[in-house]
């Protein structure tokens, strides 16, 4: 595994197939120390009353926070979250929804990232925060 902090884009491996970022179409724009960026479509990821879900912000978030963490705490440690939290400020109905991940705190141990995700148009939509822990080893 190569430091992810002299090379973010090439970390890691590519994530094996059939994983829940895959499935729900995110797609990563940005890896850098200072910021991680990705879309999600709104189609394919609604709830019944055609807006997005908002598990599907989350997934967002988690996807984007958890790889910023990884950013700064591989190959010396490994994050898993440890906690998420998400406020739903408007819904998004059509289009694609674009998540910044952007670090509140990093320490050898916890990190913490503020993750906004916003409309077509610019409109914040979710303000998530995500806290991962970095275990010593892999967990599993």
């Amino acid at each position: 595994m190569q430091p992810c902090r002299s090379t973010p884009p090439t970390c890691h491996p590519p994530p094996p197939p059939e994983q829940l970022a895959e499935r729900m179409g995110i797609t990563l724009l940005k890896l850098s120390l200072d910021e991680v960026v990705g879309t999600l479509p709104v189609e394919g990821n609604r709830q019944p009353f055609g807006l997005l879900h908002g598990g599907a912000n989350a997934v967002l978030a988690e996807t984007l926070g958890s790889t910023l963490s990884a950013l700064h705490a591989l190959p010396d440690r490994f994050p898993v979250g440890l906690e998420l939290a998400c406020t739903h400020h408007r819904s998004a109905t059509s289009g694609v929804v674009t998540g910044v991940a952007r670090p509140i705190h990093v320490g050898r141990s916890t990190s913490t990232s503020e993750i906004v995700i916003t409309d077509e148009e610019g409109r914040r939509t979710c303000t998530a925060k995500l806290t991962c822990l970095h275990r010593d080893n892999r967990p599993g």
